[in-house]
């Protein structure tokens, strides 16, 4: 496909996805496309409520239907997919997916667990037993606080205290259990004396993972909490000389078919990252008019979404179904384990992962839309299943499993709801401390104003 049609879908996704409230007619082409979009959006989130743990209430790290599930991994439940799994329930609620009072209820569940589980100055583990709220550990060292995972759930804690806050007694008793938890969050303990933030402490080892938090990743909005907390906050330089390594964070001119990307992304992220460091961060951050001094966020998350769309298109790996229909590469399973699939030779496996293309749809609705409507209407009995569509598939290895994961099925819920109303946007924006810490950054956007 040429540059100037390749402009042409840019400039139209983007005027799409501007404006908050849209009509049905604006969303869709037509009543099939709108019965799909539900249909996915609904099964999706039956993840965080049928799925969920029982005990916890929280998402379970993941699900297999296909009978490879062992026994002790069905009361895993996972930190970072069970804030998506937060917002994904005030989805639910807001689509009356469940009454207001199931979700009251769940929610409630969940939030007596993040009081009463293992945490760590705050901050909560990767996983836990969801049963007892005894940390499960991630790796051998990495058994204690987990900031970014932490992250993803407060972005949620604080989408519903925003939804509950004005709400009846019960609801607003919700709202400040889930302040109160936002507050206790010492971020400034994880910077460990420096202008950076850490992505692991624990009690038994220390600092010993090592894992000082740069950019361009999934990570931003570690970084914006930090620095919005009303009670353990870090100062401006944190975010300047940590995420922003001292301005290296900004890109050398990385383009692929005439797009553009103005972050350095880490790793060998030759033409982007995995998909999902356009998502995770954006779930409640408005990406909408978002700026600073080192990127258009706008831009650079739908310019990495064209540019993985683009690279499924070209196929240089010559790779069985790939195309304008079909296409998505983010972290994932994969034929063979897990794996961050993205668009180069060495990270595109074959492996296109639903979740990509679903939670990019607020960047690229026709794209995202296309691939939607030919997985449910031509593949629905190999990737359609109780939760959605499944985690990964390849056309090229007949790979199809019945699995799912937490943090690649909330992603999906929530952003097909950025697209189609911005409620998450709008909830998570209207923090105040939100606003002050995004200011304190040097942040532009149209929710400051």
């Amino acid at each position: 496909m040429r540059y100037w049609i390749l402009l042409l879908l840019f400039i139209t996704s983007n005027v799409d996805a501007q404006s908050s409230k849209k009509t049905s007619k604006q969303l869709f082409q037509n009543q099939a496309e709108e019965t799909v979009f539900n249909q996915v959006q609904q099964s999706s989130f039956e993840y965080f409520r049928k799925g969920a743990e029982p005990i916890s209430g929280m998402g379970r790290e993941r699900i297999h239907l296909d009978g490879n599930y062992p026994s002790k991994d069905q009361t895993i439940v996972t930190s970072g997919g069970s804030g998506f799994g937060v917002m994904a329930l005030i989805v639910g609620m807001e689509r009356k997916y469940i009454s207001r009072k199931e979700g009251i209820d769940q929610l409630s569940k969940i939030l007596h667990f993040l009081e009463t589980a293992d945490r760590f100055k705050g901050a909560w583990p990767h996983w836990w037993n969801g049963e007892t709220g005894k940390v499960k550990p991630f790796g051998r060292k990495d058994n204690g606080g987990d900031l970014v995972e932490t992250s993803y759930m407060l972005q949620g804690l604080l989408c519903l205290r925003q939804y509950f806050q004005n709400g009846t007694t019960v609801e607003k008793a919700l709202a400040a259990r889930a302040d109160r938890l936002w507050k206790e969050v010492d971020f400034d303990w994880y910077r460990n004396g420096q202008n950076v933030l850490y992505w692991h402490w624990s009690p038994e080892y220390a600092w010993q993972m090592n894992f000082p938090v740069r950019g361009y990743n999934e990570c931003l909005i570690m970084y914006v909490l930090a620095a919005s907390s009303p009670t353990h906050g870090v100062p401006a330089e944190v975010y300047h000389q940590g995420w922003a390594n001292n301005g290296k964070i900004k890109a050398d001119s990385v383009r692929y078919a005439g797009l553009s990307l103005q972050m350095h992304h880490q790793g060998n992220a030759v033409n982007g990252g995995p998909l999902f460091w356009s998502q995770y961060s954006y779930l409640g951050l408005d990406p909408r008019g978002l700026k600073d001094t080192y990127a258009d966020y706008w831009k650079e998350n739908t310019n990495q979404s064209m540019i993985n769309y683009q690279w499924c298109v070209d196929n240089p790996g010559k790779f069985k179904g790939y195309g304008p229909n079909n296409w998505g590469l983010t972290a994932s399973y994969s034929v063979k384990g897990y794996a961050g699939h993205a668009p180069s030779k060495n990270h595109d496996l074959g492996v296109i992962s639903p979740t990509a293309a679903l939670s990019a749809f607020p960047y690229t609705p026709k794209q995202s839309m296309a691939a939607m409507m030919h997985w449910y209407t031509t593949k629905k009995d190999k990737l359609f299943g109780e939760y959605g569509f499944y985690d990964a598939f390849s056309e090229t290895d007949n790979w199809y499993l019945p699995r799912y994961l937490a943090i690649d099925q909330g992603p999906i819920v929530v952003m097909m709801e950025n697209y189609r109303s911005g409620l998450l946007w709008d909830l998570f924006m209207s923090c105040p401390e939100i606003k002050i810490g995004l200011k304190k950054l040097g942040f532009q956007s149209p929710h400051l104003k």
